[in-house]
């Protein structure tokens, strides 16, 4: 990214949030898959800009941390998914948005519920919980919060389940009885399969279950692998050719009039292991005054400002990051549709969750807290923002 820069000044301006590349919430983002194909079962959903062509059978996999733009850059790897994209003879898959932040359970919560963040609630990594003044992580789902109270809409499984479409969720045991799949993936029947290959023939198998069938399956550590050893590693590369062997496994083995839907919950970007690409908040007094709780994680972050130093807290940020992110204040970025449509606002029990303060990062830069977030900053791939990489996924449709 070029830098803004003063007339006759070396400092970079800060960047407007108003050009961050918002998610296309209500069009072509992971909230609008399942209504679509809820919609061509003739289940009575809202209306969206996504027109998927209906089918008796559908089946979801969803690839973790499968990025539109990596999967593009290595077709050697991934002959099968890249024979799906439209520049392929025959593909035609297209990217979709993941929502912001680009996080696996925001995401997860989206694709499961139909809806953007600003109404299932699940606005980030890590979030305030107004009612308890803490912080929030909602894979592992610490501190422990009533899901339902969290999140308390159904999902699209259980809305098909209920029509008489029979629904199941393919997956690994651990995550039946998690709170995110509680109210997020639930609906129907939960199958748990450790082998990935079993969850591909299972799949293939639970389509023919019913007439009219919906399955969703997942597989995790492409992500896992991103996370630990960057995507520019052996090991990230023979994750990406295994998950192109298992999207052939399934696609072969689909019965008639099916529908198979490869997606992600986001994509990647590798931070290099350099100060100049690492602020860490833990070490940095002007990023860390006025700020009580940080949230979010390296690529998206939320901050909760102590009271009455938020419009500081906002403008020091600007400041240090510069062209590094989009900085912007609770309510810009909930009106620039960051976590919704633009405008349609966030349901109030969602509003405290947001930081007074929302920092989505540009380029390959992030902020860490090397010390009360060790774990974490220590991964080399991240997510989380809305630059390309990370936002765009990608809708790859096999039909039999």
């Amino acid at each position: 990214m070029t830098p803004q820069l003063h007339p006759g000044d070396s400092d970079p301006l800060p960047l407007d949030p108003r050009s961050a590349p918002a998610p296309d919430y209500g069009r072509g983002s992971l909230s609008d898959l399942l209504p679509a194909v809820a919609a061509g079962f003739g289940l009575p959903e809202p209306a969206s800009g996504l027109e998927l062509a209906p089918a008796d059978r559908v089946c979801v996999f969803l690839v973790d941390g499968l990025g539109w733009e990596a999967l593009r850059a290595h077709p050697a790897l991934a002959p099968f998914l890249t024979s799906l994209l439209p520049t392929s003879r025959g593909g035609s898959g297209l990217p979709v948005t993941a929502g912001f932040p680009s996080t696996t359970s925001a995401s997860l919560a989206s694709v499961g519920t139909g809806l953007p963040p600003a109404r299932h609630g699940l606005a980030g990594y890590r979030v305030l919980d107004p009612d308890t003044g803490r912080l929030m992580q909602q894979l592992r789902w610490e501190p422990w919060t009533d899901p339902h109270r969290w999140q308390p809409y159904p999902t699209v499984f259980q809305r098909t389940h209920a029509a008489g479409v029979a629904t199941a969720q393919v997956s690994a045991p651990f995550f039946e009885h998690t709170p995110l799949t509680r109210i997020a993936l639930s609906g129907g029947t939960f199958l748990g399969r450790h082998s990935a290959e079993d969850r591909m023939d299972l799949a293939a198998r639970r389509l023919s279950a019913g007439d009219r069938s919906l399955v969703y399956t997942y597989y995790a550590d492409l992500d896992a692998n991103g996370h630990r050893f960057g995507m520019d590693s052996p090991e990230w590369r023979e994750q990406l050719r295994y998950v192109d062997g298992l999207a052939q496994r399934l696609a072969e083995q689909l019965p008639p009039r099916t529908a198979l839907y490869i997606t992600a919950d986001h994509g990647m970007v590798d931070v290099p292991l350099t100060p100049e690409a690492r602020f860490d908040f833990d070490d940095d007094w002007e990023l860390s005054a006025g700020v009580a709780l940080l949230g979010g994680e390296g690529r998206a972050r939320h901050l909760y400002a102590v009271p009455g130093a938020a419009a500081d807290v906002y403008t020091v940020w600007r400041e240090v990051l510069a062209d590094q992110a989009w900085v912007a204040t609770r309510e810009e970025a909930v009106e620039l549709g960051w976590f919704g449509p633009p405008g349609a606002g966030v349901e109030p029990r969602v509003h405290g969750r947001i930081g007074d303060v929302v920092v989505a990062m540009t380029g390959n830069a992030a902020v860490i807290a090397g010390k009360t977030e060790a774990k974490e900053s220590a991964l080399i791939g991240m997510h989380g923002s809305m630059t390309p990489a990370e936002q765009f996924v990608p809708l790859l449709e096999v039909r039999t």
